[in-house]
């Protein structure tokens, strides 16, 4: 009896790794657990921070999206964490760990049931039923605010404050929230654009000694001779917004001039110089007593500025140009041969102050007061850099707030009392989706556990004691971070509050990149060269689906 040899196809080309199966889709949740175990310990107002040294710099920070965005995730089911941290960062501005934790808490909850042999689509079939289930139930966890001015206010500063108890200003978070609510409040109401809070940086001094500017603010530009003879101060003064250079450039870098002549060659300088003075001649005519470009000032137009009482600055940044022309009013103009008055922008006062050791020109009182600019202090860079991330986080909460009109209460209380409720409706459930269901329901609790963990609290006596005051109707009951004794309170009525649509969307993103993590069962590496392939090799030794950090 004879046998056939079936013959071997080879489709990849020598080198591809293949890697599938159930064993796959394990070794992808194995990396995605352990980023989130990264992350855990800087989750809630005891939460600390990693520092992560890269080839430039070192960054401290306990903001989720800056950190695994500078780990450098290589495994490729990984780095689907890192986008939605960062779409996360992007869309509401604050729960970036937490959609890391919960998806990964997902994925861990979904392990068993692979290992048994459930099929992944199944259990995918489970969690988008559960995710429909808890978008039904998350609008009556919500209050609306108010409209009334005052309480909408408080409401806002409240959420700010949320924001910043688990930031490194949680100790002055009464004075940042302050500031960043006034800020909101300088905005166009309809657009809230968040490009118009403009953030500066200046060394030494303490950190309340951090100011809001009503308007523009921005850093003394660099400046030539003259520029000291110049003005300072200005009351409703007229300013011309440019995108000219002003500037007498060598004639051996703008083009190549043949002459038979060396007469003509002073011709030509005369001319180029009749040109530009005749653009710094119609600047005047103009009326403007202050200047700004967003390409250079050259030396004689800044001395001629001074001798005539006009301010200039050349190289303005174009985000502070675009708030300066948003909030004066003015048009940014090209050309100089027919400025008209509509075409400036004016201000209340114009004045160049010094913020500790940096010279800053301020724009305040303007018209159209759509802006506002924080000048934040510190006595170190890297303390400095923080508090910004601080500041989006709670600015972009405060945005969010003001859009949606909603707020549920923070502290693990929202998803206590969605577990509960994903846990009853698993009950009238027949299926073995019943069991995935409770699963999925257990994994919700991993914010108000970790929020306990990191604050050396008992954990499990928390949670013990928030599942009883849920079971007993008090929804509104979340970890208490501050209380050695029992470790929860009524978030509520302690005005811990956060945005609806932070809790939406978290809840949202980290379930479908848990379903996208699960789809997966195939992963094919292509490395593109023979380095390539050594250096896969000796990072990852033997280890499909293992996480390598850069």
């Amino acid at each position: 009896m004879s046998y056939m040899l079936q013959p071997q196809i080879l489709l990849l080309r020598d080198g591809v790794d293949d890697s599938q199966g159930k064993n796959q889709i394990i070794a992808n949740i194995n990396a995605c657990t352990a980023v989130m175990e990264i992350l855990r310990t800087t989750l809630g107002p005891c939460g600390m921070d990693k520092m992560i040294q890269t080839e430039r710099e070192h960054t401290i920070s306990n903001d989720g999206a800056t950190i695994i965005n500078l780990l450098d995730l290589s495994h490729p089911a990984a780095r689907i964490l890192a986008d939605i941290s960062k779409a996360q960062d992007e869309e509401v501005g604050d729960g970036t760990t937490s959609v890391v934790l919960l998806a990964g808490e997902m994925l861990r909850s979904a392990k068993k049931f692979i290992e048994d042999g459930t099929a992944p689509q199944y259990v995918i079939k489970a969690y988008k039923r559960g995710l429909e289930f808890l978008l039904s139930k998350l609008g009556e966890q919500s209050i609306a605010i108010v409209d009334d001015p005052k309480a909408k206010r408080d409401v806002l500063l409240k959420c700010a404050q949320t924001s910043l108890n688990s930031k490194l200003l949680a100790h002055y978070k009464e004075f940042f929230a302050e500031m960043v609510v006034g800020a909101i409040e300088k905005l166009d109401q309809e657009q809230l654009s968040k490009d118009m809070i403009g953030i500066k940086h200046v060394m030494g001094g303490s950190v309340t000694d951090s100011l809001l500017v009503d308007g523009v603010a921005f850093k003394k530009t660099f400046s030539y001779a003259g520029f000291e003879q110049q003005p300072k101060k200005f009351e409703k003064p007229k300013i011309l917004l440019l995108n000219i250079e002003l500037e007498l450039k060598a004639e051996k870098e703008n083009a190549e001039v043949r002459i038979e002549n060396p007469d003509d060659f002073q011709g030509i300088v005369d001319a180029e110089w009749k040109i530009i003075m005749s653009k710094l001649e119609k600047i005047e005519a103009s009326g403007a007593q202050i200047v700004l470009s967003k390409q250079p000032i050259g030396d004689l137009a800044t001395q001629f500025f001074a001798d005539r009482n006009i301010f200039c600055a050349g190289r303005v940044e174009r985000a502070d140009m675009t708030r300066v022309v948003k909030a004066t009013g003015g048009k940014v103009q090209s050309v100089v041969s027919d400025l008209k008055p509509e075409m400036l922008g004016t201000c209340q006062i114009f004045e160049e102050k010094l913020v500790g050791a940096e010279r800053f020109n301020l724009f305040t009182g303007c018209p159209n007061s759509e802006s506002a600019t924080l000048i934040l202090r510190g006595g170190a860079e890297q303390f400095i850099k923080e508090a910004e991330r601080s500041l989006h986080d709670a600015i972009m909460i405060v945005r969010r707030v003001l859009k949606t009109k909603d707020v549920v209460s923070g502290g693990g209380a929202c998803e206590m009392e969605l577990s509960k409720l994903l846990r009853a409706y698993a009950r009238t459930i027949e299926t073995k989706e019943q069991l995935i269901l409770i699963s999925m329901a257990k994994a919700l609790e991993v914010i108000p556990r970790t929020l306990a963990d990191n604050a050396g609290l008992d954990s499990m006596d928390v949670m013990n004691r928030l599942r009883y005051k849920h079971s007993k109707g008090e929804k509104y009951f979340g970890v208490n971070v501050w209380d050695d004794v029992t470790g929860v309170c009524n978030t509520h009525d302690n005005f811990i509050w956060e945005p609806l649509l932070v809790k939406k969307n978290a809840m949202v993103s980290a379930i479908e990149a848990a379903c996208l993590i699960l789809s997966i069962d195939e992963t094919i590496s292509h490395p593109q060269d023979e380095e390539e392939r050594k250096r896969r090799k000796q990072v990852l030794p033997g280890k499909p689906g293992g996480v390598q950090f850069q």
